[in-house]
């Protein structure tokens, strides 16, 4: 493989690689051995950026909680720690994970302090280069819902004090950086209003679902994040494997969507396969894989710092990590702009 390109995340002096190893298979699709033969050989390729989570591994379930930092800690503690770069999350509430902390009942201070606290010791670190929060605790649209809906509104941690808890950490040398996860437009814009207003660390980063079936990170996001200097860390760039072309095939084939379907509900909606079969038999015209063309379009996006992949083994990596350096012609990507428009993000 050619080597990695190396951006500057947001408006931090993180430097980190247009690809990003993302963990939350460890510990349930994923073996500790296979889990750090995986690290072993992203590491070597020049991929010194690991994206982990307290809630994993994924799906969440009281049994695996945390078990992903615990195996990327065990390989983490083999490794010269400052050549590394971490990155994880704290969960929020309304996710009825009742046995993360209890609840958790909020994005308070005690919550935030407690989840630190808790990835360092599972990680066998005393910092961690990126913390995020991993969803909004407020109401907001997520995980394929589409819509904003005024009258779900709730009581909620303000903005503030979540920002306040994480300058301490900052201050304590506990944090290095810290980004929001599948954010919105308002909440980009307060984190930056109120870290500027108050003295308090600015987000650097957002980790966003962003791949061909869900592009809108385009609409609004990139442009705020773009002019206030905060990095996209697309995630799912695959979307659960749809953008492989393998559920086309064959609808049972083994992964994660058959072995837990409730696990990807935002993949069920009308024009996901047509939108997947347009794309895969786009990828053969132009001698691609599926695959490739995926990955190699969320690389050639001006606004994505790193792209996060994740795989169930070493030989799905050994096939992915290659795939995400594919360049697209211009002609190639005026096809595919073509094929969004008559496709407008089906999985949001």
């Amino acid at each position: 493989m050619p080597p990695f390109e190396k951006r500057t995340l947001g408006c931090s002096d993180l430097i980190i690689p247009e690809v990003c190893l993302g963990t939350m298979t460890f510990g349930e699709q994923t073996s500790e051995p296979d889990a750090h033969r995986q690290l072993d050989f992203a590491l070597a390729a020049g991929i010194n950026f690991i994206d982990t989570a307290e809630m994993y591994a994924v799906p969440p379930r009281a049994e695996t909680c945390g078990a992903s930092e615990s195996i990327v800690g065990r390989w983490l503690a083999r490794q010269k720690r400052d050549q590394i770069l971490v990155a994880t999350k704290v969960a929020g509430p309304s996710r009825n994970l009742n046995w993360i902390r209890n609840g958790p009942a909020a994005m308070d201070r005690g919550n935030i302090r407690s989840a630190v606290e808790g990835s360092l010791r599972r990680l066998q670190t005393d910092y961690i280069d990126l913390y995020q929060l991993h969803w909004p605790e407020r109401n907001q649209p997520m995980f394929g819902q589409w819509q904003y809906e005024a009258d779900k509104e709730r009581e909620c941690t303000p903005i503030r004090e979540q920002l306040e808890t994480l300058g301490e950490l900052v201050r304590e040398g506990k944090l290095r950086y810290v980004g929001v996860s599948n954010e919105h437009p308002w909440g980009i814009m307060q984190f930056v209003r109120l870290a500027d207003e108050l003295g308090l660390p600015r987000i650097v980063s957002t980790q966003n679902a962003y791949h061909l079936l869900n592009r809108t990170f385009e609409t609004g996001l990139a442009e705020v994040c773009h002019r206030e200097g905060v990095g996209l860390l697309a995630y799912s760039p695959l979307a659960f494997g749809h953008l492989t072309g393998k559920y086309l095939a064959d609808p049972a084939a083994p992964g994660r969507l058959t072995q837990w379907p409730s696990f990807g509900q935002r993949y069920t909606k009308p024009n996901v396969a047509p939108a997947t079969r347009a794309y895969a038999e786009l990828a053969r015209q132009h001698g691609l894989t599926p695959t490739q063309l995926a990955l190699g379009f969320v690389r050639s996006r001006w606004f994505v710092a790193s792209t996060i992949i994740g795989a169930s083994s070493l030989a799905q990596l050994q096939e992915t990590l290659p795939a995400t350096q594919t360049p697209l012609s211009a002609e190639l990507l005026a096809a595919i702009d073509a094929l969004h428009l008559r496709y407008t993000n089906p999985a949001p």
